[in-house]
């Protein structure tokens, strides 16, 4: 088994491509529609960089809306706000609606008001499946008991690891979308590494995070045309051995150690 081919996300019942693609580092659209013919049909985007904005509309404009999974996120605390600013993205996209929905940076449970508006928003076709992202990883596992989640946005790299604890084992069929696969580029830099140790590599952080079971997804958030073509060689990529993740946990543990934040 390798990585090249999709994979149920979670209860959505879509059907993605294990690398995700996130929009807010600056790759162009051409780098974006490459990524999508060899199969990464998800999309996390936000507003600030217009690559793959441009990306979406064209691989529209060509009747291939359907093999999108486009995932739009709000961090408004208001229900009137949190639905304007979905109606805005859908419209600077041109498309009727988002494949999943994601409330963002939630750390305490949203408040019911906004569950509830969102799923009014579900309901008028705004969205198709409901999301929360956050770094309260405990939270995940009480929210994983309200059927109106359907996928979660999880932080998760060989630095990161309280997910496989206080997350994953909790789910009840949701989706798994991990981010942040690289710790900002901390598992990148030599200087960071136990003595005598090579860094990896972000195709290594990509297997790492793809190699858990319960992982259906794993973004990455190339700035060019060359990061995206590295960040795609992880397809051709199968999971890693034993020998392989003990290495990946002894260098994240050793720069979890020498953390600034988080």
């Amino acid at each position: 088994m390798d990585f090249s081919q999709p994979k149920s996300l979670g209860r959505t019942g879509r059907h993605v491509g294990r690398l995700g693609l996130g929009a807010g580092y600056g790759a162009p659209a051409a780098a974006f529609e490459m990524a999508f013919e060899r199969g990464c049909n998800y999309f996390y985007w936000s507003s600030r960089k217009s690559g793959m904005r441009a990306a979406i509309r064209r691989i529209v404009r060509q009747g291939q809306r359907d093999r999108l999974v486009i995932a739009l996120q709000s961090y408004a605390r208001s229900g009137r706000l949190m639905e304007y600013s979905l109606g805005k993205a859908l419209k600077a996209l041109g498309v009727d609606y988002a494949d999943v929905f994601l409330l963002g940076w939630h750390n305490k449970v949203p408040s019911p008001r906004l569950i509830d508006r969102a799923l009014a928003m579900r309901e008028k076709g705004m969205l198709h499946h409901l999301g929360m992202t956050g770094h309260n990883r405990p939270l995940f596992a009480r929210m994983a008991d309200r059927e109106a989640f359907d996928l979660f946005h999880v932080r998760f790299n060989a630095a990161h690891r309280g997910a496989e604890t206080e997350v994953f084992p909790h789910l009840k069929g949701q989706g798994v979308v991990t981010y942040t696969a690289t710790r900002w580029g901390h598992l990148l830099q030599a200087r960071r590494m136990p003595p005598g140790e090579r860094p990896p590599s972000s195709r290594d952080c990509y297997r790492f995070a793809l190699s858990h079971p319960s992982v259906d997804v794993c973004l990455c958030g190339p700035r060019n045309m060359e990061q995206m073509q590295t960040a795609l060689t992880v397809l051709e990529s199968s999971p890693m051995d034993a020998a392989e993740m003990a290495r990946m946990r002894a260098i994240g543990d050793h720069v979890h150690r020498r953390r600034s934040f988080f």
